[in-house]
């Protein structure tokens, strides 16, 4: 007696309704999610609220720069270019020198970042921030 072959099924995954899904799916989350616009960074200036003075005022230079953008180094005017000749010899003449700089709250920063390349320059890095108490 022969037997007959049984033909195999062959196991698949109905496709028809997928694109329904896909499309239920990108739907829901289109509406569930939302989209913000950039804002930009908020910037706050931070007061101090602890302030600590320095001991010693023999190796301190105190750089003070007005909102106009006048630099004045130990009482004399200077432009920011001839920053990096000051402090170089102030460095020389004191390598423990402390650098510290009182800005107003509204000073340019490209102003500012000029100074800090002219005290790179003179490797002045020890560099002092000074601020008011809250």
């Amino acid at each position: 007696m022969k037997f007959k072959k049984k033909t195999k099924m062959k196991i698949a995954i109905p496709t028809t309704a997928m694109p329904d899904i896909v499309f239920m799916l990108i739907f829901f989350f289109m509406v569930s999610s939302v989209l913000r616009t950039h804002e930009g960074l908020s910037v706050i200036l931070p007061k101090a609220k602890q302030i600590e003075k320095l001991e010693s005022r023999v190796h301190v230079a105190y750089l003070w720069v007005s909102k106009e953008g006048m630099i004045s180094i130990d009482g004399r005017l200077f432009r920011p270019e001839s920053i990096r000749n000051i402090m170089y010899e102030k460095r020389t003449a004191d390598p423990q020198l402390i650098v510290s700089i009182r800005a107003d709250e509204m000073v340019n920063m490209e102003l500012m970042s000029k100074i800090h390349k002219e005290l790179r320059l003179a490797d002045a890095l020890a560099v002092n921030y000074s601020t008011r108490a809250m």
